[in-house]
Parts: C-alpha cells; structure tokens; sequence
C-alpha cells in the first residue's frame, strides 16, 4: 500500500503553485501551469479537464488544488519539469545517467515537448554515455526510432567484442535487428583486417624511409651496428620502398621485429574490436615495451615514430569503416 503522498524538493513546493502533478511513485509536485503549456501544446487540455461524468466521483484536491496523476516516476517527472521551468528558476538536470536520458526522452515524446527530446536524444549519444555503454545505447536509439543516433552507436559498438555478453536491454532488440548489427560489425573486422594485405597506405604517407627510420633499420646481420633490436627475417610486413626483404647477399632493409609483431598483434585484434581503440592500446604496449628495452636506437624515437603512424593508422580504419553500412530498418 502506498504511503500518503509527499511534496517534491524546490522548486516544485512552491505555495503559489496553482496545480499539483503526482508521480507514480507518489511524490506531488506543485508547479505553475503556465510554465508547462508554453513549450507543450500537450498541457493545457489535461489541465482543463472537466469533472468526471459520475457525480460520485470527485476531482481530488491537495490544499486547494487540483491533483494530476501521472505515469512518470519522481526522478523523470523532476527532470522534465526542471527542462520546462525558466533557468532562473531551476538549472537543467545532468543526463549522464542512460536510464535517465531514456525515460526523459519518452516522457518528452509523450508530452509534446520537442526541445526536451532534443536535448534528450543528445544526452544518448553523450561520448562519456556511448564509450561505456555503446549497445545499450544503440537499442534505446533504436527503439526510439533515432536514425543518426543508432547509426553513431553503431559505430561506438565497434569498440566491444564482436560477440556482446548480456546487457540490459538486449531482449528489446529483433533476432533481425541483432543479426544486422553482428553482421556489420563482422564486415567492419573483415575490412579493417584486409589493409595488412595492401600497406600502401603507409607507404603512400612517408614516402621514403628516411620518413620512418624507426620502422627498420639496413643491416648485413641479424642485429646491425646501429639498432640492437632483431630485425624481422622474413618479414610479414614488408613495405615496398627499399625495405624490401631480399635473399641476396646485398644489403638487406628489415623491419625491426618489435614494429611486425605490433602490427600483427593489432591487425589480429581488429578482427575483434576494428576501431582505433584497439590500436591505441596496442600502440601504447608496444611503446612500454620498446623502452624497456636495451635499444638506445628505438628507445629514444619510439613514442614519436608510433604518435605519428597511430594518426595514420586510426586515420585509415575511420576512413575503411565509414565505408561499411549497416542495413537495419527504422
């Protein structure tokens, strides 16, 4: 059995209210009607709504009140009214919080407030919402039929293994809908991972080799003279200008072995994950372990060199999975 109702928390227990809206989870809030029918067309006939045909039945009245009941618990019902109040008044709520920004969104739609749903489908794809939770995101944006909202999580879900574990919302989506969405981000893994087999966008960006020493180094033996660090023999990277791997006799240009397991370790984890995230944290493993080592060559330049591929290579998968469309009804 519910409690007796109680009043909400400033602003909503103003004394010059003129009406009473009470939450499902009974807590009356005493607002202004004018504050609510100026962005909603919605408010102004539930606020005149005549008396009920049966005369046993009666308008309930809180200290001269009128009371409107409605669906909405406290927390999203304070957060809509403080969206609708002048600032001076009450400061907009923090939609930081998925599960807010969701019931907001659809307490907006139900109310006509259109500025509200905008700055509702905002907070969905807040980044500090979509880094954390990606599919939640895309199943609420979703089901609320936002188009470039699901589009953009879509792409934040790329940053989660190909296969999700449970997460709340999960049984809201389609068999169809999550067909769609494993299949395009398996197609973005396929694609990302296909650039191993054409590097000439690495070597389309530098030119030469003295763009990027740090990536190999010449050598007549397994270690050169001037990098301590053993060099790939055979490469499974071998980029095409004069660092190619030769069987001759003749001066040979390797990669150091350091940069063919960072990118083979990377292009593996893309399959997984293909966002620059993914090589983000392979690029920062591969630092720490460089400057661990004993190469006095590598150790040195190896944050600069990998800072400037890590713009190539995040460049690269954007542009390859901007590419890849997800075909998924609204």
């Amino acid at each position: 059995m519910l409690e007796d109702p109680t009043y909400a928390v400033a602003p909503f227990d103003h004394a010059q209210a003129d009406i009473i809206l009470r939450s499902s989870d009974n807590i009356d809030f005493r607002v202004f009607k004018l504050f609510l029918s100026l962005p909603s067309p919605f408010f102004e006939p539930l606020f005149n709504i005549p008396q009920p045909p049966d005369e046993t039945v009666e308008q309930e009245v809180k200290d001269g009140l009128p009371v409107i009941s409605v669906t909405e618990d406290n927390k999203t019902l304070d957060a809509l009214l403080r969206f609708c109040y002048p600032c001076t008044l009450a400061d907009d709520p923090n939609l930081e919080v998925l599960n807010d920004a969701k019931d907001v969104l659809e307490a907006a739609r139900k109310y006509s407030l259109d500025v509200i749903e905008k700055k509702a489908r905002k907070a969905i794809v807040n980044p500090k919402i979509l880094e954390v939770e990606p599919l939640r995101c895309f199943v609420i944006a979703h089901r609320g039929r936002l188009r470039e909202e699901t589009l953009l999580a879509a792409r934040y879900t790329l940053t989660q293994p190909l296969i999700p574990s449970w997460f709340q919302e999960i049984e809201l989506l389609t068999a169809t809908d999550l067909l769609s969405l494993l299949t395009y981000h398996k197609k973005c893994g396929e694609a990302v991972y296909a650039l191993k087999h054409d590097l000439s966008w690495i070597t389309s960006h530098y030119g030469s080799l003295e763009a990027c020493p740090w990536v190999s180094d010449q050598r007549s033996q397994r270690t050169s003279s001037s990098c301590g660090c053993l060099k790939a023999n055979p490469p499974r990277y071998n980029l095409a200008f004069r660092l190619s791997y030769s069987s001759g006799s003749g001066p040979q240009y390797l990669p150091v072995q350091w940069w063919d397991n960072f990118m083979e370790e990377t292009f593996t984890a893309l399959r997984d994950k293909p966002c620059k995230e993914t090589v983000k944290a392979s690029a920062e493993k591969t630092v720490q372990t460089v400057k661990a080592g004993s190469c006095t060559t590598c150790s040195p330049k190896i944050a600069e060199g990998m800072r400037d591929f890590l713009d190539l290579f995040t460049r690269k998968i954007e542009e390859t999975v901007s590419q890849i469309e997800l075909e998924l009804d609204f």
